[in-house]
């Protein structure tokens, strides 16, 4: 008995001064601790990773930090190492060591690699002289500062041999003599941008990923702890068909010579962009899912409809129910058009745009919530503020430093769209892109828990400042009438509209205020480059703004 009141005596004064202690030395955290969640069942043949995952956790290499999420350099990475025969990537950017050096060591194996980059990015930053850095833009410059801090592992504020060779991803490359090539490889201005981001290993497994390989866009900026990537989504197929689709779009881009090529008497030029031949979207069936596959650009003079984003929309008007979208950026009007009138039916839709670019003049997320920007006192030439705004549109509170980079939509809980492709006129007509639409519930499940975890913690509606600055343009801009909510758009079917792209001098001629010698300018500008927007008809010779404005509701692409 004395011994327990001794026991019991020494426990209570032990416990007294661990809970003592415990309050001299809590601090308030800088950071909420996240609650990691059960992860979803996987499909067999489309796994499909987020670097932001609630549902695990990884050890980065780089900056040595633990965190939630997938780590996409890792299932990159994983894919490669099974690579028997071949590996091809289609990438913006690449500045992974850790990827390059699996490659190089594939490459020393035996085994095929190539390699297809943006001109932008095909040539290593420890090459750039101080003045070609100092010609940069600060944008460009300041991803340049954060790549010498991420290569000088010593911190001495050098660059020494040992430490390019083991942190440049694309010296790394080069000293494997892993032939690669950019868009402007053939001598031509390229694509307006090289924007796949996709892998195949083997003619069999595919990467396909919104990701570019670089620490700052999968892992978080080197220089920042406090960030975690941009929030970027990659799938994992392992399906022959869709590879077979993938490599067909590779071998455009690479082209062929006479010394890989089976038939030397037959060579093929490398084709970027709109060079590239129209092609279909191919529909495969990849165990049970249905997986449409499309690449960009589409020539301007082909029907709209027939484009990648041509297949969104028609994606689009299947919903019945829902249309969740995280979006990098939005400006493709027709999209915003077709969600309306969704909206009037009343599917339900909510929409997370980057903030960087959800409040800028061309973004549909001004459309939706019933507003209008004006750029220099010019409004977007076929914008449509909604008449019953949307209260759902939102920008996602990420870690200062990250960006939304996603470029996914998801229909009726059953359908997602992803890809590389951004939501934009841009991505359409000029861009080397990929368009994946995946018909699947259980590969849904994976991108509207990631849509729920960013909705949960986002900003609806429209910032002070913007709306401040809208208040001001309408007293500013008085001799343009700014596109309002308050009018309702009711479609004029007496009007016929003409197809600027196709239309014959006369039918252009039957346009109002648009007389003979307009209408030759018109085909004389086309003829030089494809119409791609209503804006565009600015290009043409004594065109004003204040004309095009009135010209808009009998014009067409």
């Amino acid at each position: 008995m004395h011994f327990n009141f001794i026991k019991n005596k020494f426990y209570f004064l032990s416990l007294f001064a661990f809970i003592l202690t415990s309050c001299q030395q809590v601090k308030p955290q800088t950071q909420p601790i996240n609650k990691r969640l059960q992860p979803l069942p996987q499909d067999t043949f489309i796994q499909v990773y987020f670097n932001h995952n609630q549902t695990s956790e990884y050890q980065e290499y780089y900056r040595k930090k633990k965190r939630l999420g997938d780590d996409l350099e890792k299932q990159i990475i994983d894919a490669i190492s099974q690579a028997k025969s071949s590996v091809d990537i289609a990438v913006q950017e690449f500045r992974l060591p850790k990827v390059a050096q699996a490659l190089a060591a594939k490459q020393k194996a035996g085994i095929k690699v190539r390699l297809i980059l943006e001109n932008t990015y095909n040539r290593a930053w420890s090459k750039f002289s101080p003045s070609e850095v100092a010609k940069l833009k600060p944008r460009e410059r300041e991803k340049y500062q954060e790549f010498y801090s991420f290569v000088d592992l010593n911190k001495d504020g050098k660059l020494s041999l040992e430490e390019i060779s083991d942190r440049d991803a694309l010296v790394i490359l080069e000293n494997a003599k892993i032939p690669k090539l950019d868009d402007t490889s053939d001598g031509s201005r390229g694509s307006d941008l090289m924007h796949h981001k996709f892998v195949i290993v083997d003619n069999r497994i595919v990467i396909a990923t919104s990701a570019n390989f670089t620490p700052s866009d999968i892992h978080g900026d080197f220089k920042n702890t406090n960030t975690l990537g941009n929030a970027n989504n990659l799938l994992k197929i392992d399906s022959p068909d869709v590879a077979s689709i993938f490599t067909e779009e590779f071998n455009l881009m690479w082209g062929s010579d006479r010394k890989n090529n089976p038939n030397p008497q037959i060579t093929q030029t490398q084709k970027f962009g709109i060079k590239k031949p129209m092609r279909s979207p191919k529909i495969i069936k990849v165990g049970d899912s249905k997986v449409t596959i499309h690449f960009s650009p589409t020539s301007p003079t082909q029907l709209w409809t027939n484009s990648s984003n041509g297949l969104i929309n028609k994606t689009l008007e299947t919903a019945t129910k829902s249309v969740d979208m995280a979006l990098f950026v939005f400006s493709e009007q027709r999209f915003a058009n077709t969600l309306e009138t969704k909206h009037e039916k009343n599917t339900k839709i909510r929409v997370l745009i980057e903030k960087s670019f959800a409040y800028r003049p061309y973004s549909e997320g001004l459309d939706m919530m019933g507003f209008a920007l004006a750029d220099k006192c010019k409004y977007e030439i076929d914008n449509k503020p909604w008449y019953n705004p949307l209260t759902t549109v939102a920008v996602p509170d990420l870690p200062k430093g990250d960006l939304l980079h996603h470029k996914f939509g998801i229909i009726d809980n059953k359908i997602v769209i992803t890809g590389s492709h951004n939501w934009s006129e841009a991505a359409n007509f000029g861009n080397d892109e990929t368009l994946l639409v995946i018909e699947n519930p259980v590969i849904t499940a994976h991108y509207n828990r990631e849509f729920e975890r960013l909705y949960q913690d986002s900003r609806a509606g429209l910032p002070q400042t913007i709306e401040q600055k809208i208040a001001v343009q309408k007293q500013q801009c008085s001799n343009i009438k700014a596109p309002s909510s308050l009018d309702k758009v009711i479609p004029n079917k007496s009007i016929q509209q003409i197809n600027l792209n196709s239309a014959t001098l006369a039918e252009l001629e039957t346009i109002p205020g648009v007389g003979k010698k307009m209408a030759e300018k018109i085909i004389i500008a086309r003829k030089e480059k494809p119409f791609t927007s209503l804006k565009d008809l600015e290009r043409v010779k004594g065109m004003s703004y204040k004309k095009l404005y009135k010209l808009k509701d009998y014009i067409t692409l």
